[in-house]
């Protein structure tokens, strides 16, 4: 399995324990372990930019995926694409919500991941979806962790 990390961001990132959560979240999904990931941490101004680049909208965000290849088939190894997050965004994300940075990354780059395979949370119906999968898949690897 092939998971890319880099940390652009000059935070510090739990980038042993997002590669192990998305390991593990490549396997929950029944999904080849030899797909690939890359993720980027970067800073707020990065991000700023590639929000307005790709999605039109202006300030920072706190996640953005990419995806490239779809597997048609459980057992097809494929670049899924990539997860861009700021960390800085993701630590006043933590505050408001009451718990760690390392959490709230964990959550991002599960959510970052469902984006790319394609779940969305457009409509209420899609959001319970997609915001209980990613729940599940941190709990998942926090428990085992």
């Amino acid at each position: 399995m092939t998971i890319e990390i880099t940390n652009k961001s000059g935070e510090l990132v739990p980038t042993d324990g997002v590669r192990e959560l998305l390991q593990r979240a490549l396997v929950e999904l029944k999904l080849n372990p030899e797909c690939e990931v890359n993720l980027v941490f970067v800073d707020i101004e990065e991000m700023t930019e590639l929000h307005i680049k790709w999605m039109d909208e202006g300030g920072p965000t706190d996640v953005l995926s990419f995806p490239m290849d779809m597997p048609t088939k459980e057992s097809e190894a494929v670049t899924l694409g990539d997860i861009v997050i700021a960390p800085a965004v993701a630590a006043q994300q933590a505050a408001t919500a009451g718990h760690s940075i390392d959490h709230e990354i964990f959550i991002l780059a599960a959510h970052g991941l469902l984006h790319i395979l394609g779940y969305d949370h457009a409509s209420a119906a899609d959001e319970k979806v997609m915001f209980s999968l990613q729940e599940d898949l941190v709990k998942k690897y926090q428990e085992s962790a």
